[in-house]
């Protein structure tokens, strides 16, 4: 298999394209719009928080001049003046230490000031306390913004899959769609938690603290600037290599959990067909892939943090070294050198953080381009504003030269034409992809004709509101749907309204359900999960047709909705059909004939068209495509028989 179909098949869809970071990280950002309000006040306390953190190795390094003037000036003669102890330094030969002293607030014969020592530094403990408090306030509004953004994020994805086409479903795997819908938003909400305030607060210590080091020493500042060149080229070249891995990453997550949520979902049928082992294999190839793509992805970015930790290193050396010429020369006391190299910290820690946190970055924002994509995929046409309906609806439809096809390059449906009066029964009949279920799907407008119009009771049903349209109609496919609840509770889903147990009741009966529903152990209590485990496959079918009877609706389709039940058990179905179709228009999809025999009008489709209508006997009379169907299903028993 190759090309678009088996890119389609791998689960990417056909709306993959290379990874776009600066347009879908801005995107993403855009989501926090509603939560302006919190972010200023983020910002705020963020900007607060910094000054003081920012503030804090200035007034320890305040503190250790104190310390160091204290030890200076204890052992010096009491009574004389700074400048003539350095003096007479300076004519004993010892200019390299009166030069470094010079920057030093001494007092000749006083010791150490512990009062002072003491102020200071319950003046820093309060600064880092203050800042502390306040990153904590920023840390919880973080939290609450991202929550937020999240759910919106999540509500947006449950509405955008409501609006979404049926085609856009039958063209992708459904484990790889849920996997957008859980696993990438986590991821999102996940990278946003740890990301988000983090590096607001990086990128103001960054500001803050480089502010600083002008203040304190230009010099020292253009030094420890020197590496920051180093720290862009290091993050820039690992950001690149790392990015295309992420994406990976995440769409083979979304291919290895479709490829695990079918073979979960139709376990029974690998152990049948004797298919564990092939299973297994595209598990271990999917899961090989998975990780070569999550292993490059995390290395990559991984590197990154321990280069960026050596170009610190290396700036930390450089302030060190520079710095104590400084001192030597008595340029800078050795209070301010201390608080420099705290700077020099402070600023390579931001930057070493940023880098770090790259990898989340990167993993976040190649889930979130996958959402947007999910929210960019092209939705099913708007209602009409405003919408028509009839002025009473009997369920009178009418197709009027339809035309439709799935591929603009393979007609499927061509002119087709076909009038259904009110209370009717039509059986549709054909070979597998005459375009049966197609015709019911335009009748739902699942699908939108590409020609020709279909009304309801006079009424161009594209005309219609989906809603308005749907709530007439009630159907039963083949494929049944039950979801985790009571047997109850599954039966009055088909009711727009608030049902009685009683109503429940009734519709069971009319299906023939209520006899096997009060043998099971809590009767309609019983709780059964989406899989339906406890009933069977015809009971199950059963459920969803006491479903669709509940609906009370116009129109009644049945696509092949007896497939599952047993020879007795269709014909009881098919006497309540009979009597539940009064004055309903009741199209029926069947390929066992003998459950269509009493339709008002049969039709017979090949290649998207009707060949033949008429009823059942006048069919046969004719001897036509019907009739050679009736007899593939029924001369084998008509011999046993006779």
């Amino acid at each position: 298999m190759a090309g678009p179909a088996a890119r389609m098949m791998a689960g990417g869809g056909p709306d993959q394209r290379t990874m776009d970071f600066k347009g879908s990280g801005k995107r993403l950002l855009a989501q926090f719009k509603p939560e302006r309000v919190t972010l200023w006040v983020l910002l705020l306390c963020l900007v607060v928080s910094v000054g003081l953190s920012v503030a804090g190795p200035k007034i320890l390094g305040r503190a250790t001049d104190l310390v160091f003037a204290g030890i200076v000036g204890r052992d010096m003669p009491s009574g004389a003046t700074k400048e003539q102890v350095l003096q007479e330094m300076r004519e004993r030969g010892d200019d390299g230490v009166a030069d470094m002293l010079r920057g030093t607030d001494f007092t000749p014969g006083r010791g150490i000031d512990f009062a002072a020592v003491g102020d200071v530094l319950l003046l820093a403990l309060g600064t880092f306390l203050a800042a502390g408090l306040l990153m904590a306030v920023a840390t919880r509004l973080v939290n609450r913004a991202v929550n937020r953004t999240v759910y919106r994020l999540r509500e947006d994805v449950q509405t955008k899959l409501s609006r979404l086409p049926l085609s856009y479903f039958d063209k992708r795997q459904r484990g790889e769609v849920l996997s957008r819908a859980t696993n990438d938003i986590d991821n999102i909400g996940q990278t946003l938690q740890q990301s988000m305030g983090q590096l607001i607060n990086s990128l103001l210590t960054i500001v803050g603290v480089l502010a600083m080091m002008f203040y304190v020493s230009w010099i020292l500042a253009l030094v420890s600037l020197v590496t920051v060149p180093l720290s862009f080229v290091v993050a820039t070249r690992v950001g690149k290599r790392s990015q295309p891995q992420f994406v990976q990453q995440w769409r083979t997550t979304g291919t290895l959990n479709a490829h695990i949520e079918e073979m979960y979902t139709g376990h029974t049928l690998v152990k049948v067909f004797g298919r564990q082992e092939e299973s297994a294999e595209q598990f271990a190839q999917q899961n090989e892939a998975l990780y070569e793509a999550g292993f490059k992805a995390q290395f990559n970015s991984g590197i990154m943090q321990p280069l960026m930790m050596f170009v610190s290193n290396l700036n930390y050396v450089l302030v060190a070294v520079v710095g104590g010429l400084r001192v030597a020369s008595g340029s800078l006391s050795i209070g301010d050198v201390q608080a420099f190299i705290q700077y020099s910290r402070q600023f390579s820690m931001p930057l070493t953080q940023v880098a770090s946190m790259a990898n989340l970055v990167q993993s976040g924002v190649a889930s979130a381009e996958r959402i947007f994509e999910l929210l960019d995929a092209e939705e099913q046409g708007p209602d009409p504003v405003p919408a028509e309906k009839p002025a009473e609806l009997v369920g009178r439809v009418e197709l009027e030269r339809v035309s439709f096809r799935y591929d603009p390059d393979k007609p499927l449906i061509e002119d087709l034409s076909l009038k259904v009066e009110p209370g009717h029964t039509v059986a549709i009949v054909g070979p597998t992809g005459a375009g049966k279920t197609t015709l019911v799907n335009l009748l739902m407008r699942f699908y939108e004709v590409s020609g020709g119009r279909i009304t309801l009771d006079g009424v161009d049903i594209a005309r219609m509101s989906r809603d308005e349209l749907r709530a007439g109609i009630g159907m039963v496919l083949q494929d049944t749907w039950l979801f985790g609840g009571t047997i109850a509770e599954n039966i009055a889903y088909g009711a727009a309204r608030e049902v009685t147990r009683g109503e429940i009741e009734e519709a069971a009966r009319a299906a023939h359900a209520d006899r096997f529903i009060r043998t099971l152990p809590d009767g309609y209590d019983t709780v059964i999960d989406d899989e339906g485990s406890g009933v069977s496959a015809g009971e199950k079918q059963l459920i969803t047709i006491a479903r669709a009877f509940l609906s009370d609706p116009v129109i009644l389709v049945l696509d092949e909705a007896t497939s599952s039940v047993d020879t007795r058990t269709e014909v009881l179905i098919q006497k309540a059909m009979a009597k539940l179709a009064a004055g309903r228009t009741s199209f029926v999809i069947a390929h066992r004939l003998s459950t269509i025999r009493d339709a008002d009008t049969i039709l017979v489709m090949e290649n998207g068209s009707i060949v033949e209508q008429g009823t059942h006997h006048d069919l046969l009379a004719a001897g036509g495509a019907y009739a050679r169907l009736y007899r593939a299903q029924f001369a084998q028993a008509a011999a046993e028989v006779d």
